[in-house]
């Protein structure tokens, strides 16, 4: 996977074509990965970040063809700006995830979010999008984002996973948009499908799904577990616990292990387990009495 070639359309299985982005860096892995699904006419999916390279890579995948929708998992900028260059060039309507405006001014630890991604047309649980021989379907899976839809390719059984699951690590989740319970949620929801294989926004392809999710899922609930001993032992801040909880980590991401251990705090803390405690500019946290 790390020698995969940005700009190279591959062929992954009859309907499914990916496109590696130039933007490989600690959050997005080698890149972003956009698809397209179809032969005759398409769709793209995740068009990515808004690169004339990427995009001309797109253009010359796509080839003429009629693009019925370019569809968007979710408003993070190395995901959707491409949408609105694309659909200039190919007048196909942008489609997908809602359009979100960050609460708190925007501060994040992961991708920063695409303040001018609008859809055209916003899809829910269950929607679909058809061309030639494929039908995508819109599966509501928000954690990562609270906008986040995975696109199910019917009736192959592939499923575009976006960043909800990914082929190289597990997904930042940052609140107050990333919610840590929907995540979980959304994780049980995809482990009750029969889905085949995952294309995910960045990493190998999944060829085991739901051994995958059950570890996922069994990776987040050993983290809460860590939390729990921890502020049984003491009342203390994030970055302690991220400390102890995430050693020899890099140090370009031990922001974004902050940011998803307040998000198990939010989600502990909604079930009546632990109890935040402001202290001047810090916020330390305890078990709950």
């Amino acid at each position: 996977m790390a020698d995969l070639p940005t700009g190279v359309p591959m062929r992954l299985e009859p309907l499914v074509t990916r496109i590696l982005a130039p933007n490989a860096s600690a959050y997005t892995y080698t890149g972003t990965q956009s698809y397209l699904v179809g032969d005759t006419d398409v769709a793209v999916i995740d068009p990515g970040p808004d690169d004339p390279a990427h995009l001309a890579a797109l253009r010359a995948a796509i080839a003429g063809r009629a693009v019925r929708a370019i569809l968007v998992t979710h408003h993070h900028r190395d995901h959707s700006p491409a949408s609105r260059p694309l659909a200039v060039a190919t007048g196909a309507p942008i489609m997908g995830a809602a359009a979100f405006e960050p609460e708190d001014g925007g501060a994040r630890a992961d991708a920063a979010f695409d303040p001018d991604y609008r859809p055209d047309r916003v899809m829910a649980e269950g929607e679909q999008v058809a061309g030639a021989g494929w039908t995508l379907t819109a599966i509501a899976t928000p954690g990562h984002t609270s906008n986040h839809l995975c696109f199910a390719l019917e009736p192959t059984g592939a499923l575009f996973s976006g960043d909800h699951v990914m082929g190289w690590a597990t997904s930042v989740v940052s609140p107050p948009d990333g919610d840590m319970g929907a995540y979980m949620a959304s994780l049980e929801k995809l482990l009750g499908r029969d889905d085949r294989v995952y294309y995910p926004g960045h990493g190998d392809a999944v060829d085991t799904p739901q051994r995958l999710v059950r570890g996922m899922l069994g990776h987040r609930k050993q983290r809460e577990g860590q939390i729990l001993r921890l502020l049984r032992e003491a009342e203390q801040a994030v970055p302690a616990m991220v400390g102890r909880m995430y050693a020899g980590i890099d140090p370009r991401l031990r922001g974004a292990a902050e940011r998803s251990v307040l998000a198990h705090l939010y989600d502990l803390r909604g079930r009546g387990l632990v109890i935040d405690h402001p202290r001047g500019k810090e916020e330390t946290w305890r078990i709950a009495a």
